[in-house]
């Protein structure tokens, strides 16, 4: 009862990040279509490092299904499942080596580069286009600032539930 209660406040968090991250007009600093901060990622970082995978994956799929039902269409939908998926991967892995190989920051980069590449295979098969590969490499700098932001919301975060001892 626990974990799904635990499950569902981060959902629920997501879910409001995803909202709020609506609301910031970043395409007035950054004229790139589509760019987000990617705020909802910060709940999947901290579940990948306080959570189980399993406990993950199913925050992810109720978010994406979630807001798409809310406030989405198919296409983002797609977008948001492949971008997340690849990104959840990518930090899943490379978290086996943090400290060792990789930072946790750099995890989070990684994250953020690996759900661009999801999305630009998306744009792939929505627009039936691999020209779209050309996108790819504006995305891929705006995700380090954005993914440095994520890495460093998360272990604030985590850094505060460690020192108050609260269990997750």
């Amino acid at each position: 009862m626990r974990k799904i209660s635990q499950c569902g406040l981060l959902v629920a968090l997501a879910l409001v990040l995803s909202l709020v991250e609506r609301l910031i007009p970043l395409q007035l600093i950054v004229p790139i279509a589509g760019i987000k901060l990617g705020l909802a990622n910060i709940v999947l970082l901290f579940a990948l490092i306080m959570l189980d995978i399993k406990q993950t994956a199913a925050i992810f799929i109720c978010r994406i299904v979630l807001s798409s039902i809310f406030a989405g269409s198919f296409t983002g939908f797609l977008f948001s499942f492949l971008g997340g998926l690849f990104s959840i991967i990518i930090m899943y892995i490379l978290l086996k080596w943090e400290g060792k190989l990789f930072s946790f920051y750099g995890i989070s980069l990684a994250g953020a580069a690996a759900h661009n590449i999801g999305q630009v295979i998306a744009a792939i098969f929505v627009l039936n286009s691999v020209y779209v590969i050309a996108y790819l490499p504006m995305l891929l700098i705006c995700s380090f600032p954005l993914g440095f932001i994520t890495g460093y919301t998360a272990k604030i975060v985590i850094n505060h539930l460690k020192q108050i001892h609260l269990s997750v």
